[in-house]
């Protein structure tokens, strides 16, 4: 009992989602992830990703699961940082995630994986890894209205997601 304690204490820090590699690290072992997955504790989403079966969900919890379900590395991007703020209107048929690696496991419809640009700047929020607001703004900048993006680029920098800077930067190439 004293493992799931711990495993519990991880998934509720992760949206309810925790990874066989971060159980491994907390000293459960597999044997442990299926019992748990049999006696209705844990639900298998993935491929090494599992979620807590009694948990109330919130906002973030599709993001959190989409980055787990590619792997290590991996981060929201495009079109999604900015669903998941709440910018420019958007409403992905798929949350976009990118990943360095080649992605070989099958992945649920709703998670669209991605090749992570070299050298692109990540960040985290809410917890999520993700690529920077301003950087996903310029990226959508051919699938999403430029009018939509400009609002986007002023409700971040209210929001305190875009530094000056890159307010002024987006403003710019998006007038």
């Amino acid at each position: 009992m004293a493992h799931f304690d711990d495993i519990y204490d991880i998934a509720a820090d992760g949206y309810g989602i925790i990874t066989a590699a971060q159980a491994r690290e907390a000293g459960a072992a597999p044997s442990e992830l299926n019992r748990w997955c049999a006696d209705g504790r844990l639900l298998r989403r993935g491929h090494g990703v599992y979620k807590l079966a009694r948990w109330v969900p919130t906002p973030y919890d599709a993001y959190a699961e989409a980055v787990a379900l590619v792997g290590d590395g991996a981060y929201l991007h495009g079109e999604s940082v900015l669903a998941m703020h709440g910018l420019a209107l958007v409403d992905p048929r798929a949350i976009e995630v990118a990943t360095p690696k080649r992605v070989r496991r099958r992945l649920p419809s709703w998670v669209e994986p991605v090749t992570a640009p070299k050298g692109e700047r990540t960040t985290s929020y809410e917890g999520i890894p993700s690529q920077r607001v301003a950087d996903a703004i310029e990226s959508c900048a051919g699938s999403v209205m430029p009018a939509r993006l400009l609002e986007a680029a002023k409700q971040a920098r209210g929001e305190g997601l875009v530094a000056a800077s890159e307010y002024e930067r987006l403003e710019r190439e998006l007038a």
